[in-house]
């Protein structure tokens, strides 16, 4: 039951996801399409990203911009596609917060990450492709990375127990400052149901674009 293309998510407990350094938005702050290597613990490249969005979204709206990132593999397959449509991000809306639609393969989904109201938290929810909640993420009260790791544990259900976790990793003050460019690590069991893994690596990108993009 494993979609194509997904086939090494299987094998791993952990993957890393690396932003590539963009010269034109370190030069100008014009924000271009977000581009990332997905590599495992060796720093093999397993799977690569790319945004798929127009230049007037990117930069009118922001971290709250819409997107599609199609993931691709290292033979040029699209092998996952999230969806992210236009949603507010503020506690004042708690009606319509952020959500995000995991597809594996590309136009059929596996599942959601779906953004929860809380007054100081940053929660989410991972949910199946039938909205049955599976799993839950939450952050720190303070998204601050300045000089040290920042992690989302990610939880069952009842939140009673720790099953993996989403972490941003420090990169140095001048690139933490200067630039977008991040690193973030991700680590799940190794039995976990492949689609559930694959919507980690979306919450992982949501994540990346709510709390870690300067605009």
């Amino acid at each position: 039951n494993c979609p194509p293309g997904l086939e090494y998510l299987t094998q791993i407990d952990q993957i890393l996801i690396h932003q590539q350094t963009e010269l034109l938005e370190i030069l100008t702050g014009f924000e271009t399409q977000n581009k990332y290597e997905i590599k495992n613990t060796l720093g093999q490249r397993v799977y690569f990203a790319a945004e798929d969005t127009d230049c007037c979204t990117r930069n009118c709206c922001g971290p709250s911009r819409p997107f599609t990132l199609r993931i691709i593999d290292n033979m040029g397959h699209e092998v996952i596609t999230l969806q992210r449509p236009l949603r507010c991000s503020s506690c004042c809306f708690p009606c319509c917060l952020q959500e995000l639609e995991v597809q594996a393969p590309p136009g059929t989904p596996v599942g959601y990450v779906v953004q929860n109201w809380h007054a100081c938290l940053p929660k989410f929810t991972i949910q199946d492709e039938k909205r049955m909640d599976i799993l839950k993420i939450t952050g720190p009260c303070v998204v601050c990375s300045c000089c040290e790791d920042v992690h989302f544990e990610v939880e069952s259900v009842d939140e009673t127990s720790t099953v993996g976790r989403i972490s941003k990793q420090w990169t140095g003050f001048l690139k933490e400052v200067f630039t977008d460019t991040d690193n973030f690590g991700i680590t799940f069991p190794m039995d976990l149901d492949v689609k559930m893994k694959a919507v980690m690596i979306g919450a992982c990108f949501l994540i990346v674009s709510l709390s870690f993009t300067n605009t």
